[in-house]
């Protein structure tokens, strides 16, 4: 049984988890479809080293969304203002997945106001095929006719499935709002290239992690990334796909403390 975390609320009512304390302020954003919980591990191992706040995305978990026509600026606004209403300075920020557009966004709209950034399963200037693929899920998904259970065969392996993991993520999915879903998955699904020539003009640390085995958001595309930013890595873990960060979450625990460690030019 997934063990829910109790949230506060900001002033307009996003919905968020504040634990831990330290010099560093971590802010988690997980994927469409998830909630905070699906950042378990790494909120029980990263607070040990720095605050950490973990945000539910607009209609996902406890936060309201935005309206069905939002696109990926308009996520990042939200972002923006989240971070200022909880009047946190300058952060380091990981996102997965549409988090880690979002992230993208952040370091191109407001990069004072981001110390790192991390992309874990960040997809990259998709090609022709893999945009309509993902723009056909998005219609069906906004249609109200869609399977719940489809993601799971992209985001783990045959070998995954019996795991703890698998059954969070398919428990995750089958409570997520509807609406809150579509509308972020046709952000998700038109996003990927809006923040995509930011790179070289990034120079905050930035690490980009994903699974060997994911192929959406695939080792080539961190590979990619971390070439064009200033001061970028790449990080592929072998043997996984989507979910990285509960079917590896050691591995991805110990990147993100040492990403926490990068210096960062004052």
């Amino acid at each position: 049984m997934l063990k829910t975390l109790q949230r506060s609320k900001t002033p307009s009512g996003v919905a968020y988890v504040d634990q831990g304390e330290g010099d560093e302020t971590v802010i988690l954003i997980h994927g469409v479809g998830m909630r905070i919980e699906a950042w378990q591990p790494q909120i029980d191992c990263l607070a040990r080293h720095a605050r950490v706040v973990a945000v539910d995305l607009p209609g996902h978990g406890s936060s309201p969304p935005l309206e069905k026509s939002a696109e990926l600026p308009n996520f990042v606004e939200w972002f923006g203002s989240f971070i200022g209403e909880l009047d946190l300075g300058r952060v380091n920020v990981a996102g997965h997945s549409m988090g880690a557009l979002i992230a993208t966004g952040a370091v191109a709209s407001f990069p004072k106001k981001v110390r790192r950034v991390a992309l874990l399963n960040g997809v990259y200037k998709r090609s022709l095929a893999a945009r309509k693929a993902v723009e056909a899920r998005a219609d069906e998904i906004v249609s109200g006719t869609f399977d719940r259970h489809a993601p799971l065969d992209r985001w783990f392996s045959a070998s995954e499935r019996d795991g703890d993991a698998y059954r969070c993520v398919s428990e995750l999915l089958q409570a997520v709002d509807a609406f809150g879903y579509a509308a972020a998955y046709r952000a998700f699904a038109t996003g990927d290239s809006v923040y995509a020539d930011c790179w070289p003009d990034v120079t905050c640390p930035a690490l980009f992690l994903t699974g060997d085995g994911d192929p959406n958001s695939t080792a080539a595309m961190a590979e990619e990334m971390a070439a064009a930013a200033h001061n970028g890595k790449a990080v592929v873990i072998d043997g996984h796909r989507h979910m990285v960060n509960l079917t590896a979450p050691e591995e991805v625990n110990e990147a993100l403390i040492n990403w926490l460690n990068w210096e960062v030019e004052k």
